[in-house]
């Protein structure tokens, strides 16, 4: 065998730092603040993100230490995306939008030691703290009322005051490049959630494919407004692949409602962004009803975490803007597929291959699985369940032994579809009956398992139905024990103790059973055609 004559030079996350902060010093990162913006560049983040890693070794914190955040879209925020990794310690971005328990559960299963947090979610955040076992430290960024946090015997630290103590530079670490760099969790849609732990290989790898053409195609002549929030999968990633690739980011900070973030893009005029169908969908009914909103300098969005309609992409083609599918999951970093329109694609097939989920990125490999098991062939019509693998995709869940969602190392996606000849794929269906309402997930399971808890309730079905806002949302069947009696108004205020606001349904049937299969397990397909059919009689909450 010949070896190489390569270097051997690790691919850290610092060296995507250190190149963006020098290569591309003057791109910028620009926030919301709700009254205009605030400007930084890349050379101030590299200074911010030394002096954070300081700061942070003066607390105590040491290689393969959490540190985690809660925070939304901010310049602090990726200061924190560098510092934390860079240093050695593992960066674990906290989803502030799960119910507290989840965020509980998550953060005492990581064992996160720090916590950074936004002065406008200290509130909130306070009441979770006493239920974090292992954190030792809060640094709030921005001016807040600290004291809602004394008398917690965990050390509390202004971010601003803590940061200006550090010299502006920072001896990185040669950190291996297969070390853990950072963690999120999935949602939870069985079970507890579970926690994927990204590499510093994997997360450099994946920003390159990322900036790459026939992905998000970055560059440093563009203004990528991420909407997508930073505590999901790492943002997908966009920070990474920005300073890989020089290009300057809008971050909406809080700011995310229809109004202010229509001006802020005004404002900031990025010309790309990436986000949820259901951000998308708001803009554009906005700007619809208040034609003062400029949002004209916006030529690409991004749109993932569910699917996009056809409404929504034909909406973004009335207003000059290209809407852009991409797919993936946390275990996939994301990037799984993007469905950018190729040379190759014949006129009539573009928009099918546009609402697609796309072509898979290059370091990914994929195949579909028929019901006994067997490979099927890539020809647009066989069905089966999707499995993958790369360099960026998890081979097992942080501190659990799940052998359920890895096959010969493969990571079963848990997706159905089909994929074409030439390499794109589109899901038909989901192997577990898991609902995607605007880029969160909801177990019906878990709605079920509350709802069945309710005295009055004798069984209950909760499958995802379609909504043009949300892409997904559920609809939740009941039946009523005999001599008992209760609404979909009481049943509501029954499961807004159990489940986070976002995930209780709108749309209500009492029905007197529910259909069944031959071994007894709710068939789901009928109850979803009886919807579609309109032969269920639906209560719509607001």
């Amino acid at each position: 065998m010949i070896t190489s004559t390569m270097m051997d030079v690790p691919l850290q996350v610092r060296r995507l730092l250190e190149h963006g902060a020098t290569i591309h010093r003057g791109s910028r990162v620009v926030t919301a603040t709700g009254t205009g913006t605030h400007e930084t560049t890349f050379a101030d983040i590299a200074r911010g993100a030394a002096r954070l890693a300081g700061a942070l070794a003066s607390l105590g914190v040491q290689p393969g230490d959490r540190v985690a955040t809660f925070m939304w879209n901010n310049h602090r925020h990726v200061e924190a995306y560098f510092a934390v990794p860079s240093m050695g310690a593992v960066l674990h971005p906290l989803n502030i939008r799960l119910f507290p328990e989840q965020i509980a559960f998550i953060a005492n299963h990581a064992a996160d030691r720090v916590v950074i947090v936004d002065n406008s979610l200290l509130p909130g955040f306070a009441k979770l703290l006493p239920s974090l076992k292992s954190v030792r430290h809060v640094i709030v960024a921005g001016a807040a009322d600290r004291g809602v946090l004394e008398g917690t015997g965990v050390g509390v630290h202004d971010y601003e005051s803590l940061l200006a103590a550090q010299p502006v530079t920072y001896d990185w670490p040669d950190v291996d490049e297969r070390a853990a760099a950072a963690m999120c969790y999935t949602s939870g849609t069985t079970g507890h959630p579970k926690g994927v732990v990204y590499s510093h290989r994997s997360i450099y790898l994946h920003a390159l494919a990322e900036a790459m053409p026939d992905a998000f195609d970055l560059s440093a002549r563009d203004l990528m407004l991420t909407v997508v929030p930073q505590f999901h999968v790492l943002a997908w990633g966009l920070p990474y692949a920005a300073f890989a690739a020089g290009t300057s980011l809008a971050m909406p900070d809080r700011f995310l409602t229809p109004e202010p973030l229509a001006a802020f893009v005004t404002a900031a005029r990025p010309n790309k962004g990436a986000g949820v169908p259901t951000v998308w969908v708001g803009l554009l009914q906005h700007v619809e009803a208040h034609p003062d909103a400029d949002i004209s300098s916006l030529t690409e969005l991004v749109v993932g975490g569910s699917a996009m309609s056809e409404t929504l992409m034909r909406g973004l083609d009335a207003r000059g803007i290209t809407g852009l599918h991409a797919w993936g999951m946390t275990e996939m970093s994301p990037l799984g597929t993007f469905s950018r329109p190729s040379l190759d694609d014949a006129e009539e097939d573009v928009d099918g291959h546009r609402l697609a989920q796309g072509r898979f990125a290059a370091p990914v490999e994929a195949r579909l699985l028929g019901p006994d098991g067997e490979v099927l062939g890539w020809d647009g019509e066989s069905v089966g369940e999707l499995e993958v693998r790369g360099p960026w995709i998890t081979a097992s869940y942080y501190r659990e032994n799940d052998e359920e969602h890895f096959d010969d190392g493969w990571l079963r996606t848990g997706d159905v579809g089909t994929i074409t000849s030439d390499g794109y794929l589109r899901l038909t269906d989901r192997a577990r009956d898991v609902i995607k309402s605007g880029g969160e997930w909801i177990s019906s399971v878990e709605l079920e398992g509350h709802l069945a808890a309710h005295p009055a309730v004798a069984e209950a079905a909760v499958v995802g139905v379609p909504d043009e806002k949300w892409g997904e949302r559920p609809l939740a069947t009941v039946v009523i024990k005999e001599g008992e009696q209760a609404d979909a108004a009481e049943l509501r205020e029954f499961l807004a103790t159990k489940v986070a606001k976002w995930q209780l349904p709108e749309r209500w049937a009492v029905v007197p059973e529910i259909p069944k299969t031959s071994v007894g397990k709710f068939d789901k397909k009928i109850i979803r055609a009886a919807y579609a059919q309109d032969d269920l009689n639906v209560t719509t909450l607001g």
